[in-house]
């Protein structure tokens, strides 16, 4: 999340810690049953930017609320395609309900990243989101992350399969007759 140059203070990234608050906002969301909106506003007037400020404080400094709107705004928009392709992924033993909140949060929000019309580099996406998972999660819960962040994109990336040709004439074929012909 923080990165150094020599002896100088860490120097915060503001896509990653737009992309911590995005967490942090569709957890409240999720556990206080809050509407999206009211929890980014409720972000962008209290916990935002704020020069100086510390995540110890529950502030997140240096974040770009432009990012973090479109982070949680995406994945509540996309949340029950992002559920279905992870209920895909997930073993049957760890239903999606199961998993930690926290867990969840991170998903989500990755998820509908890569769901964006036009999203960063999934390997960015899956850095992100593993950099933000190791300050969150403990366990394996960072590895099993990481594998479903992997499965999600790849089930993303994948090309729509084209309709048999045969299946194509027959539309094609039942279609009525165009008023132009």
């Amino acid at each position: 999340m923080t990165q150094t140059d020599g002896d100088r203070q860490p120097k915060v990234r503001s896509r990653t810690a737009s992309r911590v608050a995005a967490v942090q906002a569709l957890f409240q969301i999720e556990q206080g049953h809050e509407g999206a909106e009211q929890v980014i506003n409720q972000f962008n007037r209290h916990r935002l930017g704020g020069a100086g400020s510390e995540y110890a404080e529950g502030q997140v400094p240096e974040a770009d609320a432009r990012l973090f709107g479109i982070v949680v705004r995406g994945a509540m928009a996309r949340q029950e395609r992002i559920d279905a392709l992870l209920h895909e992924i997930l073993p049957a033993s760890w239903p999606l309900g199961r998993l930690d909140p926290v867990l969840r949060a991170i998903m989500h929000a990755a998820g509908g990243e890569m769901l964006a019309a036009d999203p960063a580099p999934a390997r960015v996406i899956i850095n992100e989101y593993m950099d933000i998972g190791h300050g969150f999660l403990a366990g394996d819960e960072p590895r099993m992350l990481n594998g479903v962040l992997d499965a999600l994109s790849r089930r993303v990336n994948e090309p729509t399969p084209a309709a048999p040709v045969e299946v194509v004439q027959e539309i094609v074929d039942e279609a009525p007759d165009s008023p132009a012909s």
